[in-house]
């Protein structure tokens, strides 16, 4: 007795095996992880130098969690470096430069997560919303003098009201989708009421 599957069973598993593969392959550390795309050809060399000059070491050293470079050249996805930059693409957003401090800090700094790759924390891709939403797993407060908690204030203030405003922004969205859903159950209603009295005149 064989077992055939269905098309559409068939269609469901590549289209699941297609998706998971494809955010395996987004959220591993790949070696160029942080690089500006103008810098990759610099990366491609077997041996690479320091951009500082003060060493130099092999394209498999890159993103090892050791810092060989003084500016952090050779460790552009880890936190290894003090001196290092991480690079965020930020895909339909602004693309940014971080601290390497700020990378796998349980913080989403970029709106594309790229920065939170060890998997530690799942940060959404928000570039397409339309914003750098800081998403915290944990509360974080240093206060260090009187100055400072009026300077932290006013950021919350400020945080606030952009908040706000991209929660207008995100509202306006969903009305949009929600009409779009609307309009196409509408049409589908209205394509089967066209459809059912024709058959009934036939």
């Amino acid at each position: 007795m064989e077992s055939s599957l269905s098309p559409n069973f068939t269609a469901f598993i590549s289209a699941f095996v297609l998706i998971a593969s494809s955010l395996i392959a987004v959220h591993s550390a790949s070696p160029l992880l942080g690089i500006h795309p103008l810098e990759e050809k610099y990366f491609a060399a077997k041996v690479i130098r320091c951009k500082d000059g003060s060493n130099s070491f092999t394209r498999d050293r890159i993103n090892d969690d050791f810092c060989d470079c003084v500016d952090g050249t050779d460790e552009p996805g880890t936190s290894a470096c003090p001196e290092g930059k991480f690079y965020c693409r930020n895909i339909g957003n602004m693309p940014q430069f971080l601290r390497s401090s700020h990378v796998n800090d349980r913080y989403c700094d970029c709106c594309d997560g790229s920065d939170e790759h060890d998997g530690s924390i799942i940060c959404p891709n928000t570039c397409i919303m339309g914003g750098n939403h800081i998403y915290k797993t944990e509360s974080r407060s240093t206060i260090g003098h009187v100055g400072s908690i009026h300077g932290t204030e006013r950021n919350n203030k400020n945080g606030l009201e952009e908040f706000v405003q991209k929660l207008k922004g995100l509202k306006i969205l969903i009305i949009l989708q929600l009409s779009f859903i609307l309009c196409f159950l509408a049409f589908r209603f209205f394509r089967r009421h066209v459809k059912a009295r024709r058959r009934r005149y036939r």
